[in-house]
């Protein structure tokens, strides 16, 4: 059974993206510019991505417009949007928890939810995140998109982990 990992970074205060939806403010403080960070051990236990339509519109035409950063393995597109499959991309307009309970029974690695702030907090909201790993990026925003516009009951965590490369800290919360 696959678990529903939230890895998403934030500003301090708590954003995903500034006003206009940009995330050029990522980087870390330059002190450690070469640190791999966690993306890529993180990367190799993932099975499966999910992503709302913003997210996947903001890779396709900004951060990636010309490969798909996440060739083989299958990724879901949470949307409201008639769009046609692609190879590796549905385009999924069906109950998002259903979407969640569906590949948390098929899959066997982490279900990545890769972005954006309706899902998450949807997901959240529900109770359907197993861990969250947030990567804290030393800037603060003072506006922009939310990770946690409002949320439902109260949520225990446990902190499992934590790691701290050029600025930035990754905190590893699971369920309690």
């Amino acid at each position: 059974m696959g678990k529903i990992v939230l890895y998403l970074a934030m500003s301090v205060d708590g954003y995903i993206a500034d006003e206009q939806g940009g995330v050029g403010w990522l980087g870390g403080d330059g002190s450690e510019p070469d640190a791999p960070g966690s993306y890529p051990a993180f990367y190799e236990t993932v099975d499966t991505i999910v992503m709302g339509w913003t997210t996947y519109r903001q890779i396709v035409t900004e951060l990636s417009p010309d490969s798909w950063p996440y060739e083989g393995r299958p990724c879901y597109v949470v949307t409201h949007r008639q769009e046609e499959d692609q190879e590796g991309i549905c385009f999924w307009n069906g109950e998002l928890t259903a979407l969640a309970g569906k590949l948390k029974a098929e899959r066997e690695g982490n279900i990545w939810i890769c972005g954006g702030a309706s899902v998450a907090g949807q997901l959240l909201k529900e109770g359907h995140i197993d861990k969250l790993w947030l990567s804290v990026i030393p800037t603060v925003l003072g506006k922009g998109v939310r990770l946690y516009p409002e949320l439902g009951p109260e949520l225990p965590l446990k902190l499992v982990g934590t790691e701290h490369y050029n600025g930035i800290v990754d905190l590893v919360y699971e369920k309690r």
